[in-house]
């Protein structure tokens, strides 16, 4: 039986009559993405077309879906919204502050005793307000709700990211930060621009060393890390039905890493299948009812050009195995022969020091299972790693069934560690070095989504490369990363030569899914009584005090720092050790764009102090401003704040009194992050005004007074020299986010609402 299965039927009662009334409207046959859109505006039933990429809309989401690192930071929120429980379905997953160093056990007893205070905020906080709660141990997130929430055809938000993952079963999930999350909580509209349409047709079918992670790991270098932003990626055609409904999760899931709103595929056999082998049956069968319903109109596919924005071509039976690295997730390599001549161009290490298999991308009982044919071939074939190796299982599901069907056995025969189901080395959660900051230059292959420098380790030195777990198991075993299992053989411990054969696997357990205690617990019908404390002097926690209003009169603004090229949210807000400090606003401000290169000395975390002319950290720079009672303005390069949906990279600015981002492009969740913390998101309307900025410079915002929606505004630099220009700057808030602005906070307006 699944979870929320009425309203499941309720989503399905009412998406019928909404499709065909949006149909009618819109004049046209519809998109599987746009039927979903359409069938949860806000106001129901839809009354006007939308224009893509420039509409602000309202929808009602199903549900929301929370990590327990972003979790704090929506949850203290979310007390302060004045709601006795949460309006939508809520679950809360302990998945990211378990740190992988020993195994299982051992890293699932430390993670327990060093985040119990947060753990058990987190559990009596869903006890409070109806949140269902996931254990730490339970799984990662996004596999979890793939296993019991995800349904064909529904709208899911979540604090990560990565909750594109969904799409994988036909829905349209969205990554946001947590306070977009507490609006859907709170039971108000969640405001999203219409998106544009991408449409991937995938023809052929995937063989051999292919697999699914080939496919965004090719569309990433079709469209670069920023391709995707403002958009919606749908993929169709044959190529498309005939892979596994986990597959297509690990594509909609690297989905993230192209900045796409989010990807979707239309419902199909693989769905139901997967549907009815995690024990929702009951869904399978809601969802057949309407089946046209939950894929695109016949005319689209026929004729995709028609109906999407922009179409890309894949030809899955031409598809070769790709190695995207390093440090960006669009940089493609064919295994093998090219791959040595860019490693030796480039000087990447060819020695692979790890293997690492899972993460919320690529940890279904499918990945597993095909990768431990390429182990289970070591073995009978008389060879070793010459990497070390490492499995991250998605959930505990997954877990418990691939050790019941001996498939874990494999990977330890093979010394493999198996670490918890967490997200571990994933997000920075990997206790690899003592001092990551000083580590040597080295290789890792991993079959996860992110790759930039630290991203796994904290060391800057790791080139780090994603690829599909068959062939992470292969590279490790080889140890070198120019290995191409198609072609090159191995000598294995008797001298002999031996080749790898094609992996195999099962898309889902022969004997079922299984799971003894898969760490759920479902809160009390009435949280009234529950009690939730911080203490005063938590280092982890820290009760929020709302934001004032930055005003209309911003003069004498400093520059605290001008970021120099890639400025993502690993950037602004470092993961990793920091994890800790998640739900503590002051203390994790401590990391505020440490990260960050500063264009005038290209060093990380050493920027200028204008009232003492001395140089020191970003956040004492920043805090020294804020005590003499200064505004300061960030500027950035292309696609500022990619990455991760974390709210912390705009809380903590804002925190320490940062009124004004000034880039030449935003990634869209971050963007959003700003503006519902009550801050200025602001583009340069001519990018060359990027190279006026200089070191010492002094901002006034010349007409903040007048801030309205499609309007520039101006603001004078005033230079060392005393020198001026006056620059134009864009923006996208509309008349409700100027609002925000204006109250301090998306938040500060809720509880006004709600007074």
């Amino acid at each position: 039986m699944a979870f929320d299965i009425e309203m499941i039927k309720e989503v399905y009662a009412n998406m019928t009559e909404r499709v065909d009334a949006a149909r009618k409207i819109v004049g046209k046959p519809l998109t599987l993405s746009e039927k979903i859109l359409y069938a949860h505006l806000w106001d129901g039933k839809p009354t006007k077309p939308f224009t893509r990429g420039k509409d602000y809309v309202d929808f009602a989401p199903d549900r929301v879906a929370c990590q327990d690192a972003t979790a704090q930071m929506a949850l203290l929120q979310f007390m302060q919204a004045g709601k006795p429980k949460v309006a939508v379905p809520t679950t809360v997953h302990c998945d990211h502050l378990i740190q992988a160093k020993d195994g299982a056990a051992t890293d699932l007893k430390h993670a327990n005793d060093t985040s119990s205070e947060v753990f058990n905020f987190l559990e009596s906080v869903s006890n409070k307000y109806g949140i269902g709660f996931w254990k730490p141990g339970a799984g990662i997130i996004h596999q979890v709700v793939l296993e019991n929430y995800a349904f064909p055809g529904g709208m899911m938000i979540g604090t990560d990211s990565h909750t594109v993952n969904a799409g994988g079963l036909g829905m349209v999930a969205i990554g946001v930060g947590g306070a977009d999350a507490v609006d859907v909580m709170a039971g108000m509209a969640w405001e999203l621009k219409f998106p544009k349409l991408i449409g991937v047709r995938l023809t052929g079918k995937l063989s051999g060393w292919t697999a699914p992670k080939d496919v965004i790991l090719k569309v990433a270098e079709i469209l670069t890390v920023k391709g995707g932003t403002g958009a919606i990626v749908e993929y169709f055609g044959p190529g498309a039905t005939s892979m596994s409904c986990t597959g297509k999760g690990t594509i909609c899931n690297m989905g993230a890493e192209i900045g796409a709103t989010t990807s979707t595929f239309g419902y199909d056999d693989s769905m139901e299948r997967y549907l009815r082998a995690t024990d929702r049956t009951d869904v399978a069968e809601e969802a057949n009812k309407i089946r046209e319903y939950l894929t695109a109109d016949e005319e689209v596919y026929a004729n995709p050009e028609q109906y999407f924005d922009q179409v890309i071509d894949i030809n899955l039976s031409e598809l070769s195995p790709l190695l995207n690295g390093p440090f960006t997730p669009d940089l493609s390599t064919p295994a093998g022969k090219e791959m040595t001549e860019k490693a030796s161009a480039n000087d990447w290490p060819i020695e692979v020091e790890w293997g690492l298999i899972g993460s919320c991308t690529n940890s279904s009982y499918e990945d597993l299972s095909r990768a431990s044919s390429i182990a289970q071939q070591a073995l009978d074939k008389g060879l070793k790693t010459k990497a070390e190796f490492g499995i991250n299982p998605g959930s505990e599901q997954v877990r418990y069934t691939t050790e019941r069907d001996g498939i874990l056995e494999i990977f330890e025969k093979l010394d493999a560690t198996i670490f918890t189901n967490a997200c571990g080395p994933c997000i920075g959660q990997w206790a690899r070095y003592s001092d990551p900051k000083n580590a040597p230059k080295n290789s890792i292959i991993h079959s996860f989504n992110r790759n930039f420098a630290k991203r796994a380790d904290g060391n800057p030195n790791t080139h780090a490369f994603v690829a599909s777990p068959e062939m992470v198991a292969a590279v490790a075993i080889a140890g070198r990363l120019d290995f191409n299992p198609m072609t090159d053989t191995l000598i294995n411990e008797n001298g002999e030569e031996v080749m790898l054969d094609e992996p195999t696997g099962w898309e889902l357990p022969p004997k079922g899914f299984e799971v003894k205690e898969n760490g759920y617990l479902e809160p009390r019908e009435d949280g009234s009584g529950v009690e939730v404390t911080v203490k005063p002097d938590s280092e982890r926690l820290q009760l929020l005090t709302p934001f004032e209003p930055i005003g209309d009169s911003v003069t004498g603004a400093k520059l605290l720092i001008k970021a120099f090229g890639k400025c993502t949210t690993d950037h602004i807000s470092m993961a990793g050790p920091w994890l800790r400090f998640r739900g503590h606003l002051d203390n994790i401000a401590n990391n505020t764009l440490i990260g960050a290169v500063n264009a005038f000395n290209k060093k990380t975390n050493f920027v200028k102090n204008q009232l003492t002319g001395d140089y020191g950290g970003v956040p004492d720079t920043q805090r020294d401003y804020k005590k003499n009672g200064i505004w300061s303005v960030v500027v950035g390069d292309h696609n500022y704040g990619e990455g991760s949906s974390r709210e912390h990279a705009a809380m903590q600015p804002r925190h320490l009194g940062v009124a004004a981002v000034i880039v030449k492009s935003f990634a869209r969740i971050h963007e959003t992050n700003l503006k519902k913390q009550g801050m200025l998101g602001l583009t340069f309307a001519n990018e060359a005004d990027y190279d006026l900025i200089q070191e010492d410079d002094t901002f006034n915002f010349l007409d903040l007074n007048e801030f309205a929606p499609d309007k520039q505004l101006h603001v004078e630099v005033v230079h060392a020299d005393g020198s001026k220009d006056v620059i134009a700057l864009n923006h996208t808030y509309n008349e409700a986010q100027i609002e925000w602005y204006k109250e301090g906070s998306a938040l500060n307006l809720i509880k006004k609402q709600n007074a």
